[in-house]
């Protein structure tokens, strides 16, 4: 009897332990855009490569809203310029450093 027992808490204890690991998977907060300012003049590009088409052009001092750091180089933004809203990539050194 105090086997049985001995297993039946062996099995809630480690139940309890997975379900524990299953809340605290990520580790990263849930946020939305964030905004920035441009601190040099740069382009908005449709695309992370040499062929991407630029979007616009964004002023020094303008506001945009970074989404997502999508690699060592770039930003996905949001952008309203010339009264449209766009979506589309950034360098991050437009933004300077933080």
């Amino acid at each position: 009897m105090k086997k049985k027992l001995l297993y039946f808490g062996a099995l809630v204890l480690l139940a309890s332990c997975g379900t524990a690991r299953e809340d605290s998977r990520s580790k990263r907060p849930a946020t939305g855009p964030v905004a920035f300012d441009s601190v040099v003049e740069c382009i908005l590009y449709d695309g992370m490569t040499k062929d991407s088409q630029q979007l616009a052009t964004i002023a020094a001092g303008q506001q945009v809203q970074v989404m997502d750091t999508v690699s060592e180089y770039f930003v996905k933004v949001r952008v309203t310029a010339d009264g449209k809203t766009q979506s589309g990539f950034m360098y991050r050194t437009c933004f300077g450093k933080r």
